[in-house]
């Protein structure tokens, strides 16, 4: 249960994150999520939807290995199966109704021609019911994309920060302050100045809650962007809002 959530005992890992529920017999991408069309829409037809866009920075990823988390509750969570080529990759967020309702990593230009849930290794959509879905947990009301090489710097920041007296908190210690002066809802963190590898932290959409993660891939089975639906919205149209408990 810890990276699937099923319909009938979702409520307790969902928290106030609604899952939109698949209705075919065995798991359908097409029916996790709605809001595909958020990376391929122009800011206008976004903006006409009530969706903005922040665009973020750059992501490190130095071995190509991403991560997809909760950082706080799950710093240690296994890099998505999928590989891409390190590399310097934008995040965009998607704001509706007041939060970020999804986020995006862009590895190439262009609309994706079809969409697979990510997974970690071991796991399988084939086994997935019509009411189950893979994703992460959230706990600490974030999402964020590292590398997995990442995690070390920020171990090792917690070292530099450890205190004689007490253990680190790495939100009150490290990051408030840079979520702070962007109001709380999103933080390029470097763990450690002067070493290449970074964090796209960002608000979870309603809160803690269980989420899914995307590729978009080319025709050529490449992968053009990685999203994380926080459920905000339906039909990438923030003029709506999905029921949310």
């Amino acid at each position: 249960m810890r990276d699937r959530i099923m319909r009938a005992a979702g409520a307790a890992l969902c928290a106030t994150a609604t899952f939109m529920p698949v209705s075919a017999l065995a798991f359908d991408v097409n029916k996790a999520s709605s809001n595909f069309d958020l990376v391929s829409l122009s800011d206008a037809e976004l903006s006409a939807r009530s969706v903005k866009t922040v665009d973020i920075g750059n992501v490190e990823l130095t071995s190509g290995r991403i991560v997809a988390a909760d950082p706080l509750a799950q710093p240690d969570r296994q890099a998505l199966a999928r590989t891409v080529p390190a590399g310097d990759y934008p995040v965009r967020l998607y704001e509706a109704a007041g939060r970020v309702a999804a986020a995006s990593m862009r590895f190439g230009e262009g609309r994706p021609d079809h969409w697979e849930l990510a997974t970690l290794p071991g796991q399988d959509v084939a086994t997935l019911k019509d009411d189950e879905i893979f994703g992460y947990p959230v706990d600490a009301g974030l999402g964020s994309y590292m590398d997995a090489d990442t995690l070390a710097l920020i171990e090792e920041r917690e070292q530099q920060a450890q205190k004689p007296d007490s253990d680190v908190n790495y939100y009150d210690d490290v990051l408030a302050s840079e979520l702070d002066a962007n109001k709380g809802a999103y933080d390029l963190h470097r763990p450690v100045a002067g070493k290449k590898g970074n964090v796209a932290i960002f608000w979870s959409g309603w809160g803690d809650g269980f989420y899914p993660v995307f590729w978009g891939m080319d025709r050529d089975e490449h992968p053009l962007v990685l999203l994380t639906d926080f459920q905000v919205i339906e039909h990438a149209d923030g003029r709506r809002e999905p029921s949310h408990q």
